[in-house]
């Protein structure tokens, strides 16, 4: 496995398969340490949008991360959704909305006690019926793992 973390930058050249980690990250635990460690030993290459410091308060720097998974959400040959159920997310599930309109492989994972589950799962089956909604992060560990081609 190879791991890239904002604001480090990812070589483009040199990515395949490529995991880019969408969920949330602010006031919830830090579930992507926690699904890179399931994979560890796979030939993904992870990019982590989770900063080790992030000031959430800082305009520019609010900016810049947006930017680097802008890009980094693009350059991913496949996207991991995890849903907390600490917080609603908004900004993943635009980010869901928007990808579960392209061909790029997502998979989905909600923790059974997020507040939209049932929203998530049916917005999900009309856009992507194929994409099955897992409800733990050892289950989205799984379908990775068996989702590198």
């Amino acid at each position: 496995m190879k791991y890239i973390q904002c604001p480090t930058e990812a070589d483009p050249h040199n990515l395949e398969p490529t995991l880019f980690l969408a969920g949330g990250i602010s006031n919830c635990p830090d579930w992507q340490s926690e699904l890179t460690a399931k994979l560890e030993r796979t030939n993904w290459t992870i990019l982590n949008p989770r900063r080790n410091d992030f000031d959430a308060g800082d305009s520019r720097l609010a900016e810049s991360q947006i930017e680097w998974e802008y890009r980094h959400l693009r350059l991913a040959s496949a996207i991991a959704f995890w849903f907390p159920p600490q917080t609603l997310c908004p900004i993943t599930l635009f980010e869901l909305g928007a990808w579960s309109m392209t061909d790029k492989p997502i998979f989905v994972g909600v923790d059974p006690n997020y507040q939209r589950l049932l929203d998530v799962k049916i917005q999900t089956k009309l856009a992507r019926p194929e994409v099955v909604i897992l409800e733990s992060l050892t289950d989205l560990a799984s379908a990775l793992l068996g989702g590198i081609s």
